[in-house]
């Protein structure tokens, strides 16, 4: 048998940049054993530059100039912390990231720069910068789209402005636009005079003013303020003025030149171990302007060393070139060429710059499928249905079958206890000390997500709601851990991250965490026991009544997201909301719902087995109105694109009879397994309404789903 192989250090790439995606990419294909690592960046995309103009020009839709970030990720096998890195601590050799410490044997950065001005008056209220990319990306799609005359203005005449100004003029040629690009100096002053003839003549083909040698006093609500008292009417204020630093770089004591941080030869900073790459690094040896071409060719010399540096190899240096193919697009499907001074137009050369950019996005897009190691010859019978034709999805989607569990369960002997109040069909029981109610559950899940910290987050959530769906009050907590087998400084930096998850949430539940056990094995799996109080008869599966209104507080998609996340399947963005919806406390929403006949979290058996499990112990029957199920973004599409988790087949078979109505996706949806789902409530039809609205109010997605009836099953209509 094939020894684990443990981990023993910590990478970390700060930003998304395109050096890093591309080391991303190769690092999949090649990693190095024994090395975790990790991805931080603000979003789940990160938009490629080169198609910018093309986006604005209305050549390329959207989602063709995203960087899937999420995917690349998993590809790595790279844990992604969404979140803006705001600090690196030297002395501790960590990065902050919203006050939470990753720590790191190695790093680099790749933030690119930023065009915003905040210094500029009202620049941050009305502008848009161009760097980084990913909010003009998105909010100039938007605008393109509109209606009415348009009135853009842009901020910077170096080539990057005039770009943007061009590309804007012809992308709003519907909108009978005016676009106007200002400069404090002399537009393009960095270009030869040839080019910036050429470029001048296309922007007057165009109807973009020029307006030069004049600094902007302030943005304002629907115009630009100069200097000298003019005005220029803009509802789209972009800024394009230069290059800077992002403003915490400064701060790291990282050696930099006017904030971007220095490097030499190697890519390596002053300080040993951290690496810079990218428009944000100053390679104060062989300086070179800001552009995207330095990035993509310190890729793969910035993969040799991270690796060098992480195994005690020796550094090799990056040795730029003297100049480069600068391809200006010209607004249209035209572009023009300069390289040692000379420029050349032909309509030729926008096909080729397309080319190349499609070129590079399939790069990172078109991952190659790695081949997963062979099974040995011969196995045991068994062994090849066992493992099916999927890795097994992780939290509730590995969890054991209903069919398997109930029948485990069913031989254990009863409870005789008078002070433990059992409750058929509830995960949780009640134990009675001294006339307090004192609910307790259990629960672990195995990990469906690179990053420890955001793993026990959704852990921490998922134990808790057996605790809400009894309308109890979250007591306490102690910790069940298994981490990968790993070195004991990646111990302490993993344990680390996981109880300061762990606390925040507790903390924010009003539970204490009283300890807990932990262990090493072959995969990361977060587990809780809770306790909690109840003020009144804790609300059970038993009691709902027919006629009674069903109230679901969280969209339903999750296993089937994180199955497609898994196969690389799932929209970075699709991956992330679903995120954001399994961490949401269901405190408040457990407050709100208190008095509830029945009450249950979805959770590993899909709502339709948990509306099931209400029937049963109630003794009637439920009707699900599957179209009025709030699902996640992307989970229906995904869907009928045949994802499915594994354990799917266990959920439609484990629900019972179950009624269906037309099938298809959405239908399948209702059986799909949730990690962290939200409470499923049958409450008084007459107060339906007022809980659902309290619910919204308090920022749940709440919906009312169905309703109770007489007899028994459950029927989806």
């Amino acid at each position: 048998m094939t020894p684990l192989i443990p981990l023993t250090r910590d990478l970390v790439l700060i930003g998304g940049g395109h050096a890093h995606a591309l080391l991303l990419r190769r690092w999949g294909m090649d990693p190095l054993p024994g090395v975790r690592v990790t991805l931080i960046d603000p979003g789940p995309l990160t938009a490629y530059s080169g198609m910018l103009p093309g986006l604005v020009a209305g050549h390329y839709d959207l989602p063709e100039t995203q960087i899937d970030l999420v995917r690349l990720a998993r590809f790595a096998g790279a844990r992604l912390v969404l979140g803006r890195a705001e600090e690196i601590d030297l002395a501790a050799r960590e990065v902050v990231v919203a006050g939470r410490r990753i720590g790191f044997d190695a790093a680099s950065i790749d933030v690119g720069v930023t065009s915003a001005m905040p210094q500029l008056e009202g620049f941050e209220e009305h502008g848009v910068p161009a760097k980084p990319l990913g909010r003009l990306a998105r909010d100039w799609t938007a605008y393109r789209d509109g209606a009415g005359p348009a009135r853009v203005a842009v901020i910077g005449g170096g080539v990057a402005g005039a770009e943007l100004a061009m590309a804007a003029a012809h992308g709003l040629r519907h909108r009978e636009a005016k676009v106007t690009v200002i400069d404090r100096e002399r537009l393009l002053s960095e270009t030869s005079e040839e080019a910036r003839r050429l470029v001048r003549d296309r922007m007057a083909g165009l109807g973009v003013e020029a307006v030069e040698g004049t600094d902007v006093a302030r943005v304002e609500a629907g115009r630009v303020v100069l200097a000298d008292g003019r005005e220029v009417a803009s509802d789209f204020t972009i800024g394009a003025a230069g290059a800077k630093p992002q403003g915490w770089l400064a701060e790291t004591g990282l050696a930099h030149e006017d904030g971007f941080v220095t490097v030499g030869p190697t890519l390596e900073t002053s300080a040993p171990g951290i690496f810079a790459v990218g428009d944000c690094a100053h390679m104060a040896h062989d300086p070179r302007p800001k552009a995207g071409v330095y990035a993509v060719r310190q890729a793969p010399v910035l993969f040799d060393n991270l690796r060098a540096a992480l195994s005690g190899g020796r550094l090799r240096d990056y040795r730029p070139q003297k100049d480069y193919l600068k391809l200006v697009s010209l607004g249209g499907k035209a572009a023009m060429a300069e390289k040692w001074g000379r420029t050349y137009a032909n309509p030729l050369l926008w096909q080729w710059k397309d080319r190349i950019d499609r070129k590079f996005m399939r790069k990172l897009s078109d991952l190659p499928e790695m081949k997963a190691p062979k099974l040995p010859d011969p196995v045991a019978e068994g062994v090849i249905e066992a493992l099916g034709d999927k890795p097994m999805c992780g939290g509730c989607g590995a969890k054991v079958g209903r069919g398997a569990l109930r029948e485990a369960l069913a031989g254990l002997p009863p409870v005789t206890r008078d002070d433990v109040v059992p409750l058929p069909g509830d995960d949780a029981a009640v134990i009675r000390t001294g006339g307090a109610r004192q609910v307790i559950s259990t629960d672990h899940l195995r990990a469906m997500v690179e990053d420890p910290a955001l793993m026990t987050r959704i852990a921490a959530i998922h134990a808790l709601g057996d605790v809400w769906a009894m309308a109890a009050r979250p007591q306490a907590a102690t910790v069940s851990l298994i981490l990968p087998r790993m070195s004991a400084e990646m111990q302490r930096r993993t344990m680390a991250e996981i109880m300061a998850a762990a606390r925040e949430v507790m903390d924010e539940a009003g539970a204490a965490i009283l300890g807990g056990h932990s262990s090493l094995g072959s995969e990361l799996t977060v587990g809780f026991t809770v306790t909690g109080l109840c003020d009144a008869e804790p609300v059970t599966l038993a009691g709902a009544q027919p006629g009674a209104a069903l109230i679901l507080t969280k969209p339903i998609g999750s296993g089937t997201i994180m199955a497609a996340e898994m196969a690389r399947a799932a929209p970075g963005p699709v991956v992330a909301e679903a995120w954001e919806a399994m961490v949401q406390p269901q405190g408040r929403a457990s407050g709100i719902l208190a008095g509830a006949q029945a009450m249950t979290d979805v959770t590993g058996f899909g709502l339709a087995g948990h509306l099931a499990g209400i029937c049963e112990a109630s003794a009637c029957g439920a009707e699900l109105r599957v179209a009025d199920v709030p699902l996640m973004q992307g989970a229906l599409e995904l869907a009928e694109a045949g994802t499915r988790s594994t354990l799917f087949a266990d959920n439609l078979a484990g629900a019972g009879a179950v009624i269906a109505g037309s099938g298809g996706a959405r239908h399948d949806l209702m059986f799909d397994p949730q990690t962290a789902g939200g409470l499923l409530a049958a409450v008084a039809a007459d107060q339906a309404e007022a809980l659902l609205a309290r619910l919204r109010a308090a920022g749940y997605p709440a919906a009312i789903v169905g309703r109770m009836t007489e007899g028994g099953g459950l029927r989806l209509v």
